[in-house]
């Protein structure tokens, strides 16, 4: 299921980083609702920068505006903000790993139902939303987007249940995988968290309204109280006078992402308790204490490797500079993806500080490795500077396996590690050395010691191969077609 992307993909020069999913954020209950919650989804740009969309209720009048492309180009205005009126509103921002990218699949998505109108936002996948959208199909229903999270609207507006909320229930119960959701009615702002708490969500309060938002960095940026995490497989219904939890799948363990504080959160952020920034320079610690090496200089691949660079150069004793300097301009770019536009590349987004190579044995420091394509152009660029040695050094363990729960990871045949033993990457992206932190490492630095393989304090499939929940959409036989699907050309 990840990884659905337009049939003319423009030459992306990020393409061997993991893809971040997306971001939500809710809020209710404030005369400032859409300003607010384009605030947020700035804060949480990190976490997807294809789409971007709010919807707003004002007296049962539900208002969206959806748009291609990054949140500041199109929700920075008074007029944008002053159509989205009312004291509630829902956002999201997204990155594609079900469907394409292409505006009737940019959430919120909005149905009107029988009891009144609801928007949806999700952060995940779901492992058997196909499975589930293919049976709706044959019983009738008239998918409007390509996107998985049409799933759960289609499954509240089918549901037997009496109120809005049973049957938001009602249909979450029927999915599988990863997600967290807000839903906005007319009077309710309602969050959910899967039954692992894979994918995150907190509750935050700004002057009595309560806010939902994928992470702490959104609640600072419009100067709100962070309360408390969402707890896995909590629905929490918020209201004008209160707050109402419901734990419908029954307490359990919660198996969070791993990669959350490897990479997608952003370093401000706190997740469960933890300071991400911390965490990432304790990755950097635990890393040079498994693989410490005779170096003259640690160097940080921007911006991902930075906090991990800075923890192994202070346990290491070896000064940590930036000497590579990151082109924050640079994105995509729609130039003809010729052989020589693709060699410049990186080069684009990536330029060696020489001075603080040249001549020195150099370990680069980057918080994991994917394909390895553009490992092995930083090292290139890091030799052409100079360095009379290039050590490189990853802050998680390799990824030998595909993502399903929003990650947009390639298929396993090109994840470099799925193909090759640490000698043979050593010798693909041609540096010196080779070293990754070691999946009990990556558990210290958490501040355990070590993994509890008889039940893992975290999903983190990506490295073992233990995916926490059935993947039953790839289990399913593969002779379904999709309905022909609209192509919007203009």
């Amino acid at each position: 299921m990840a990884g659905g992307t337009d049939v003319h993909e423009p030459f992306d020069i990020n393409a061997d980083t993991l893809r971040e999913e997306c971001g939500v954020f809710g809020i209710l209950g404030h005369e400032d609702a859409s300003a607010l919650t384009a605030l947020g989804l700035h804060a949480l740009q990190h976490r997807g920068q294809e789409a971007a969309g709010i919807v707003t209720v004002d007296n049962e009048q539900f208002r969206a505006e959806r748009h291609l492309g990054l949140v500041g180009d199109h929700f920075s205005d008074a007029e944008t903000i002053e159509r989205l009126s009312g004291k509630a509103a829902v956002g999201h921002v997204r990155y594609s790993t079900t469907g394409e990218t292409i505006l009737r699949n940019v959430q919120p998505l909005f149905a009107e139902l029988d009891g009144g109108g609801i928007a949806v936002c999700h952060n995940g996948n779901f492992t058997n939303a196909l499975t589930l959208r293919r049976q709706l199909i044959r019983d009738g229903a008239i998918c409007q987007s390509t996107s998985d999270s049409e799933v759960v609207l289609q499954l509240v507006a089918r549901s037997r249940k009496g109120k809005i909320v049973e049957r938001f229930i009602d249909a979450i119960t029927q999915m599988e995988g990863a997600y967290s959701l807000v839903a906005l009615t007319s009077k309710k702002l309602i969050g959910a968290r899967d039954p692992l708490g894979i994918r995150p969500l907190v509750l935050g309060d700004l002057n009595g309204a309560p806010i939902l938002a994928s992470e702490t960095c959104a609640l600072d940026i419009i100067g709100a109280k962070f309360i408390r995490e969402v707890e896995n497989g909590e629905v929490i219904v918020c209201t004008t006078t209160g707050i109402e939890s419901f734990f419908p799948f029954g307490k359990r363990p919660a198996r969070p992402c791993i990669f959350e504080y490897i990479y997608f959160s952003r370093p401000d952020s706190v997740v469960g308790g933890r300071s991400v920034y911390d965490v990432r320079r304790e990755m950097g610690r635990q890393l040079a204490r498994e693989s410490n090496v005779e170096a003259d200089v640690i160097v940080p691949v921007p911006d991902s490797g930075v906090p991990a660079a800075i923890g192994f150069s202070q346990e290491s004793g070896v000064p940590f500079e930036l000497g590579i300097i990151r082109n924050h301009y640079v994105g995509r770019t729609f130039i003809e993806p010729t052989q020589q536009i693709r060699a410049l590349g990186v080069k684009m987004k990536h330029s060696a500080n020489r001075a603080q190579i040249e001549g020195k044995r150099v370990v680069l420091v980057d918080d994991s490795l994917v394909r390895g394509t553009t490992s092995v152009k930083i090292v290139q660029m890091i030799r052409e500077a100079g360095a009379k040695e290039v050590h490189f050094r990853l802050a998680s363990p390799p990824i030998k396996y595909s993502d399903y729960y929003g990650i947009d990871t390639p298929v396993r045949e090109k994840l470099l590690a799925a193909k090759y033993g640490l000698e043979e990457m050593r010798a693909y992206i041609g540096a010196d050395t080779l070293a990754f932190l070691s999946v009990d490492g990556i558990y210290k630095a958490m501040g355990y010691e070590g993994r509890d393989d008889a039940n893992p304090q975290f999903t983190d499939h990506c490295f073992t191969g233990d995916y926490p929940t059935p993947l039953t959409d790839l289990s399913e036989d593969q002779d379904f077609v999709s309905p022909p699907r609209l192509v919007e050309v203009g």
